[in-house]
């Protein structure tokens, strides 16, 4: 565990890769004794600044929601970042990839929450009923730390690697669709890059909502009416360059799209 001043310095570093786009190497690597309680406080140390500066918290997003993830991170449990307003992308407007180190985009459903979530015992028909809409979503997401060399602390210490936010237009209750079976595709330029299901996030991305609801508890953090939460990609991570153009299509669920310059 780390003392509160090496936190600090990390914080720092961090908040310096990402305003100069300068990406550090691992934290794992210059800070062995590094863990996830050191990580989790080097991210609120990020997030307070940001909210000192003006930032609302416009909601959360899940990481290592798959199985696959967790296996190559070595966790058996997700990690979690904060997504702000500062973060909130327009897909009529199209996205400066300079502004990043280096950025990828995911594939995902969001939960916007019409009334706020019980903490500790939060379940997953909890979720569905404070649940107002599902929405397509794009997430981007983008390491401080050089060539995504990223170990668990190196993530959750960087905002779980929290970038942009991307809503479509569409809007369904879960009533209406089931969130646990919704068929993604994603393109890039017309051409067909990566497909899947919800079904990949923990076998139903409501659970991984739940988890998070749970587990930001511990910190006396509630997940409230408005939030908008990502609850992992359903498909894997691409990366983006100047002159992509992104667009997922979900079944039953509308669409979302990005482009870059």
């Amino acid at each position: 565990m780390l003392e509160a001043a090496q936190r600090a310095s990390v914080a720092g570093r961090l908040w310096a890769a990402e305003r100069d786009r300068v990406p550090i190497e691992p934290l794992t690597d210059a800070y062995p004794g590094i863990d996830v309680v050191d990580a989790y406080e080097i991210q609120l140390i990020n997030i307070r600044r940001r909210l000192a500066e003006g930032a609302r918290v416009y909601g959360h997003k899940v990481g290592l929601s798959s199985p696959v993830m967790q296996r190559m991170m070595g966790v058996d449990e997700p990690d979690y970042g904060h997504l702000l307003d500062t973060m909130v992308l327009s897909e009529d407007v199209p996205v400066e990839a300079g502004r990043y180190c280096h950025p990828r985009i995911e594939v995902e459903i969001g939960y916007v929450l019409g009334s706020s979530l019980p903490g500790e015992g939060c379940t997953e028909a909890d979720v569905l009923a404070a649940t107002e809409y599902v929405v397509p979503s794009l997430e981007l997401i983008d390491s401080r730390v050089k060539d995504w060399r990223i170990g668990l602390a190196d993530t959750i210490a960087d905002n779980a690697s929290s970038a942009g936010v991307l809503l479509g237009a569409a809007r369904v209750s879960p009533a209406d669709l089931d969130p646990a079976d919704v068929e993604a595709v994603l393109y890039q330029d017309g051409t067909e890059i990566a497909r899947g299901n919800t079904n990949a996030v923990l076998g139903d991305p409501t659970v991984a909502v739940a988890w998070l609801a749970r587990k930001v508890a511990s910190f006396g953090v509630q997940l409230e009416a408005g939030h908008v939460i990502l609850p992992g990609s359903c498909t894997r991570a691409v990366d983006v360059r100047p002159g992509d153009v992104f667009r997922a299509e979900f079944a039953g669920l509308g669409s979302v799209s990005a482009r870059f310059e």
